[in-house]
């Protein structure tokens, strides 16, 4: 073989081999990364046209998240059904509301548990991905939200605002806190730290107003992009 030739395929399997192994040293600031660059723009026009498809309920099926299901749900986020967003100020949490728990919903966005669930009735649960990543995902739900901060959801007509007044880690087996209860809370689930379990923080509706009577910085943080917490 020519030396020239020879050379020129070491150079390139030298090349690919440490791509590789960059990607396998900086995967988790990769997934991150790709995950954060997810910014729809939700309007009341995307949560209306997201609302007469049917969305995917089967927890089942859920995978955990690596950077090849990130990059899978990255490249058909437009697939995702928009509900509307959830803010938490205090924790830096700022996400899109996807309809349903298929992987590639809760890769990007928090998904809704129940096809019936309506901000402001009931109990409203919401799933999310517990990240190593103080900011990404549900990673603030875990690190950073704490008894007393205000949960906020919009459907892009009203606000309805929630305060936390429980946050407690529970079996993984204990669905029912997902189903429909009396009183107006929302249920905020995602794994504990081991992944066997869950930590649930929920909060009681305190308030609901529409969006454009809204303070400043939630109009704000609600009209912009998401991941842009107030």
């Amino acid at each position: 073989m020519n030396k020239k030739w020879l050379k020129a395929i070491k150079i390139i399997g030298f090349t690919l081999l440490l791509a590789l192994s960059l990607t396998l040293i900086f995967n988790r600031q990769i997934k991150d990364t790709v995950i954060e660059s997810y910014k729809p723009k939700v309007t009341q026009k995307t949560v209306k046209k997201a609302n007469t498809k049917k969305a995917n309920y089967d927890f089942k099926q859920v995978k955990s998240l690596d950077l090849q299901s990130a990059m899978k749900a990255r490249f058909s986020s437009d697939d995702i059904q928009l509900g509307g967003q959830i803010l938490i100020p205090s924790a830096g949490l700022h996400l899109p509301i996807g309809l349903g728990v298929s992987n590639e919903t809760l890769a990007l966005a928090a998904g809704t548990m129940r096809a019936d669930q309506k901000m402001g009735e009931g109990n409203y649960p919401l799933a999310g991905h517990h990240m190593v990543a103080k900011d990404v995902l549900f990673g603030p739900l875990y690190y950073k939200t704490a008894v007393g901060a205000k949960v906020y959801l919009t459907d892009m007509k009203k606000v309805y605002v929630y305060k936390v007044y429980q946050r407690k880690f529970i079996a993984a087996t204990d669905v029912k806190v997902v189903d429909q209860t009396k009183q107006k809370i929302v249920t905020l689930i995602t794994c504990d730290a081991t992944g066997a379990g869950r930590l649930m923080v929920r909060g009681a509706l305190v308030d609901q107003y529409a969006l454009n009577q809204a303070d400043s910085k939630i109009k704000r943080a609600f009209n912009g992009p998401v991941n842009s917490a107030a």
